[in-house]
Formats: C-alpha cells, sequence, structure tokens
C-alpha cells in the first residue's frame, strides 16, 4: 500500500458555505467520483473516516472527516459524516469537484539521492518520510514528482504516461529503488522481480530478543480479519498470498535485535506483518503496535530511554539496504548498498551506550 502525506488539497474540499442549502442530488451534480467501493462482509463497524484510511492511506483522518463534513462522502446514496459506522455490504463513494489526477504527474524540485543513473534505469536512495507515488489526498510531493522534475530539467522525457516504478517500498521505509525510463526497461526488470532474481535485504529494528540467530518466517500474508489497515499472516494458508521472510540478526540490544531480512516474495508489509506474527513487530511501528515500549519492562529510566529514542527514530524502524539487478541493455549486473540513514543509525549508538551503562 502507498502511504501519506498527510493532507487532503484544500481545493478538493467543496466550500461549506455553498452546500448547506444543497440536497444531495443536487450537491452532486458537476462532482467526481474517486473512490468506489463494497464494504467486504467480514468488515466490523468501523467508523468512515477511519475506514476510508484503509483505502486512502496517502491522507490523513483530519482531511478524511473534512470531506465528510463538506458532504462529499457518499454511504448507500445519502452523504454521512464522520462518525458513520460503516457495516458490510455498504455501498461507499468520495465524490470531489474535479476530476480524478492520478495519471498527472506535476514536476517539482525536490531534492532526492540519485546514486545512479542512465539512458534505462535510474536508481534512488529514498529518504524516509517521502511517498513513492502520487494518490488521493497527496498529489505532489513525492518522488516521482521529484524525478519528473530531474528529467525536465535534464531535457529528458520519459515514454511512459507515468514514472516507471518497477517496485515501491511504504512512505516510512528508507532505502533503495530503480525506476525504469522506458517501456523495455520496466518490462525487463519487473520480470526479474516477479521470477524474484533481483538481490535485495532489508535492515529491520524489532522489539524483543529474537531467539534463534537465523530464521524464516513462512505463512500466507492477507487483509487483516478485523483491523483493514493491517496485514496479517495467516500460518494456515487460510487466506493471503503465499509469503517467505528469511532473516538473520545482526546485533542484539536486549530489548530490540537489529535484523537482516531477505524476502523470497514481495507482499505487501510482508517484514511487518510476518515479525509482528512471531511475536517481534518493528520498532516503532504505529500501525501494527510497535510505538510503545515493550511490555513487562516497567523501569521508570527504560521507559524515558525508549520515548528518547522514538524521538531519535519517528518512524518504523526498516530500511531497503541492497538492490542488485541484470541491467536491462548492457545485460550486466548491477548492484548497490544504501548505508544506515541517521535516524536508525543515531538509535543504534544510543541502544549501545544505553545497555554498557
Amino acid at each position: 500500500m502507498a502511504e501519506d502525506n498527510e493532507d487532503f488539497l484544500d481545493e478538493e474540499l467543496l466550500d461549506q458555505n455553498s452546500i448547506d442549502n444543497l440536497d444531495i442530488d443536487e450537491e452532486n451534480k458537476g462532482l467526481y467520483e474517486h473512490l468506489n467501493i463494497t464494504v467486504d462482509k467480514s468488515q466490523e463497524p468501523l467508523r468512515i473516516d477511519k475506514f476510508l484510511l484503509i483505502f486512502r492511506q496517502n491522507s490523513s483522518r483530519n482531511k478524511i472527516s473534512q470531506t465528510c463534513r463538506a458532504g462529499n462522502v457518499i454511504v448507500n446514496g445519502v452523504a454521512v459524516k464522520q462518525n458513520y459506522r460503516v457495516k458490510p455490504g455498504d455501498q461507499v463513494s468520495v465524490l470531489l469537484a474535479h476530476p480524478p489526477r492520478e495519471n498527472v504527474i506535476i514536476p517539482q524540485n525536490i531534492p532526492i539521492n540519485i546514486v545512479y543513473e542512465d539512458d534505462d534505469l535510474i536508481v534512488v536512495d529514498k529518504d524516509p518520510g517521502m511517498v513513492v507515488h502520487p494518490g488521493f489526498g497527496n498529489w505532489d510531493g513525492t518522488l516521482v514528482n521529484a524525478l519528473a522534475y530531474h528529467f525536465e530539467q535534464n531535457g529528458e522525457k520519459s515514454d511512459l504516461d507515468r514514472v516507471g516504478l518497477v517496485h515501491r517500498i511504504d512512505k516510512d521505509t528508507s532505502g533503495l529503488l530503480v525506476i525504469a525510463k522506458n517501456e523495455y526497461a520496466l518490462s525487463f526488470l519487473a520480470k526479474q522481480f516477479f521470477d524474484r532474481k533481483t538481490k535485495r535485504l532489508y535492515w529491520a529494528f524489532v522489539w524483543g530478543n529474537v531467539q534463534d540467530d537465523e530464521g524464516t518466517i513462512r505463512g500466507h500474508i492477507g487483509r487483516h480479519p478485523k483491523n483493514r489497515m493491517q496485514m496479517h499472516t495467516y500460518e494456515d494458508g487460510s487466506q493471503g498470498k503465499h509469503a517467505v521472510t528469511h532473516y538473520k540478526v545482526l546485533e542484539r540490544f536486549k530489548y530490540m535485535t537489529w535484523v537482516e531480512c531477505k524476502l523470497e516474495t514481495g507482499r505487501t508489509h510482508q517484514i511487518r506483518a510476518h515479525f509482528k506474527h512471531i511475536g517481534h513487530t518493528l520498532f516503532n511501528d504505529e500501525r501494527y503496535e510497535g510505538h510503545t515500549p515493550l511490555r513487562g519492562v516497567n523501569l521508570p529510566k527504560y521507559k524515558q530511554f525508549i520515548k528518547n529514542v522514538f524521538e531519535i527514530l519517528p518512524r518504523h524502524a526498516l530500511h531497503a539496504h541492497t538492490l542488485g539487478f541484470i541491467h536491462p541493455t548492457t545485460k550486466k549486473e548491477l548492484y548497490f548498498e544504501s548505508p544506515m540513514p541517521k535516524d536508525m543509525a543515531d538509535a543504534v549508538k544510543k541502544w549501545r551506550n544505553y545497555l554498557e551503562n
């Protein structure tokens, strides 16, 4: 799933004064549908603003609430407020005053760390906090906007309608991405990812002391049956898609473990869901309940220490460390390594110092 830059754009909201006296049919004239979904039969009652975050993670709950107040969220043909609780079978749509802009890429002068570039592709070391691709409520400020500007400044124009994303990483995940510049490169690289022939390693900090120095986590990954914002591991394979994560412990910090992960498959939130499944949620991963101190440790100094580390590392601790693939034209292997980003490196230093003292 794409992740967020927090806000809807203000112009996407109708002026409240202009809609107070309009009925729903009149109000909908001239609006454009940006989302239309039928609520899953397994969905438990959930506020509509929280529910829409499942599908529109490029937004914030506050801005979704504003859209509800503007009368632009429709359930079963009726405008609803932000406290409406969705039920199985509800038909939900979001209507806005402008056409969908998902195919419009706005070039923006945003600094990005380019580690390699040629006529076929570009490799970027993405900072944490940057969304990869524009989406609902997040039409700019993304990596794709930055790349469009970069290409424009260099007199290049991709022959793709959209920048050729071969793969994606979450907003708060840092590290390496390869982007194709033409259709051939996109197809060639995409097949390597599909055939699992790329070389990718991730670094993660996970809660607790992982028992084995090396191991493999197996279990289908699908949407969580109750918390639809999470992915869930179905060990029995009853739901979801086949997923395998291999890991190796790099360093232990008593209450936290630094692990290296190799993905045999590439499912949404695979590392996050798999490690939560084995009881070692990613450090400071709010979506997967990893943003509170490890249970069972009540020392005041420890809790203050964790609070300080959260301030240093204000995101889930996951980094795309390596990327290797065969070049589409030269057929030679390219291999890249991204150093640990500053927030994670600072957290490691703080943990080491804490344990030494």
